[in-house]
């Protein structure tokens, strides 16, 4: 069949979704599309994507890049790529080539502030460049995984291994925060290589870190120019064009909510595999057994500051509520204090009778990206918003929900959390052990929810987290890490030269 290229739309025009189902463009997108432009209709949702001409060849030159140096990493040295990451860390610990990114990412934060938008994952302070730098050492001493065995077959005359290769290049697309970095050029450790896309927000950090850091170390141990290479433009639109081009072997999207949702449908529509980490905000269920010191301790620690493993839903029993109650909100004053400020409580509906009335009443100002406002301490949460992931600033934020025992506890979060991690606080291993077989969740632990983290947990950098929000995973967990993106081959070596079949 014949088809013709798109050059312009018409306002009403009718787009078919998903076999059954009508769009319409509006009016605007109408006027905006120009001839070379490219219109993506999302599946499930319908969404029209516009990516404009200059932010396809933009994505599309930086995915060439990447390709071009994966088609010479294969005659890299597992030397070589030791020497990139010994290199990128120096010049990270270099005080002069981290003034010139601190004062790259000193005007972006303050150009997100002008703009209302929340800095707590933006700013590369200290801590977050001890970080990058502990990362990219923890890559720097792990063994390549280029070439492993995974297994052997002995035949009379021949023999077939199982053998770890590269995947591919390796699409990165990641929220505001400058230390992933470190993260995402962990792909190439086992030959891979990475075309990422950072918020706009950081451009200006991103920017710098390529400039100053990660090119000049990707020349001094000689790997291809391209081997990690940035998509340097602030639109989304060159995020869509990225995903849907075909030659990424894998796209990993990293940040929350209905974005990274419609990047993993750019990116399965055109073909290529996705890890996305969607909804965050960690559980914490109660038992009737749970120890009141232990609780205020994981409370305490879950909330340290925001990120997608901090706690961010709390069930109580009913029968211990009395008991429980003013722990959990010392706990929650402590974290508050901790960060200049006091905390906020949703409750699920249903539970109000459980609180004191004096809490409904009470007012506390909150830190949002936007500034400092006063508001309810404590207000009623509709059930099916128990789903739900607050994004806080400085003030930490927490839905409370009361419940009759630990099956319903369990229940609950099946049916409305994003199915990511999950902590049980009991004395009881026969109760942790049902925790762990009914809870639908990839992190299971039995204390403080931050735990969940590829570099805390597994010393090794995580390129993403997944939820279960879109099912389980085949053959991998949860934590995406460099050394796990790899395919497998097959290679047969025959020593009788008279083999038939």
């Amino acid at each position: 069949m014949a088809t013709t290229p798109l050059t312009q739309l018409t306002a009403g025009m009718p787009l078919l979704v998903d076999g059954d189902r009508l769009v319409t463009v509006p009016p605007a997108l109408a006027d905006a599309f120009q001839p070379g432009d490219r219109l993506l209709v999302v599946a499930g949702s319908g969404d029209l994507l516009h990516i404009p001409a200059a932010e396809r060849e933009v994505a599309a030159a930086a995915v060439g890049r990447a390709a071009s140096a994966f088609a010479q990493m294969g005659a890299v040295s597992d030397a070589a790529i030791t020497a990139f990451y010994a290199a990128f860390a120096a010049r990270l610990a270099d005080d002069a080539v981290w003034a010139a990114i601190a004062a790259a990412n000193a005007a972006d934060v303050a150009r997100a502030q002008e703009r209302g938008r929340s800095t707590t994952r933006l700013l590369a302070s200290d801590k977050l460049r001890a970080d990058m730098i502990s990362g990219l050492q923890q890559w720097q001493a792990a063994p390549s995984q280029r070439g492993r065995v995974l297994e052997a077959h002995r035949h009379q005359g021949w023999t077939v291994q199982q053998v770890t290769a590269p995947l591919g290049v390796v699409g990165f697309v990641f929220e505001g925060r400058p230390n992933v970095f470190a993260d995402a050029t962990g792909v190439l450790r086992g030959g891979n290589t990475v075309v990422f896309r950072i918020g706009s927000d950081a451009l200006g950090t991103a920017r710098a870190i390529v400039a100053a850091a990660l090119d000049p170390a990707l020349a001094a141990a000689g790997l291809p120019a391209g081997a990690a290479s940035l998509v340097d433009s602030a639109s989304h639109a060159a995020g869509w064009a990225m995903f849907s081009d075909r030659r990424l072997a894998l796209a990993v999207a990293r940040g929350s909510g209905r974005a990274v949702a419609q990047l993993g449908s750019v990116a399965r529509q055109a073909g290529v595999a996705v890890s996305l980490h969607g909804t965050g905000g960690a559980w914490l269920l109660v038992d009737a057994s749970a120890d009141p010191q232990r609780l205020e301790a994981v409370i305490y620690h879950s909330l340290d500051r925001k990120v997608c493993n901090t706690l961010n839903t709390l069930s109580l029993p009913a029968d211990r509520i009395a008991e429980l109650l003013p722990v959990v909100l010392a706990a929650l004053e402590r974290a508050g204090q901790r960060r200049g400020h006091g905390y906020r409580l949703h409750l699920a509906a249903g539970g109000e009778g459980a609180l004191p009335a004096a809490l409904f009443d009470r007012q506390v100002l909150v830190r949002r990206a936007g500034g400092e406002v006063v508001e309810p301490l404590l207000d009623i949460l509709p059930v099916d918003q128990l789903s739900r992931e607050w994004e806080w600033e400085e003030t930490p934020e927490l839905s409370l929900v009361v419940v009759p025992d630990l099956d319903t506890a369990i229940e609950l979060y099946n049916c409305y959390s994003p199915q990511f991690v999950a902590s049980l606080l009991t004395q009881s291993e026969a109760a942790f052990e049902r925790f762990y077989a009914l809870t639908n969740a990839p992190f299971v632990g039995d204390g403080f929810t931050r735990w969940v983290d590829g570099q805390y947990a597994l010393n090794r950098p995580e390129l993403g987290l997944s939820n279960w929000e879109a099912g389980r995973l085949f053959a991998r967990g949860g934590i995406l890490s460099g050394d796990g993106v790899y395919t497998v081959r097959t290679v047969v070596r025959q020593s009788d030269h008279d083999l038939h079949r």
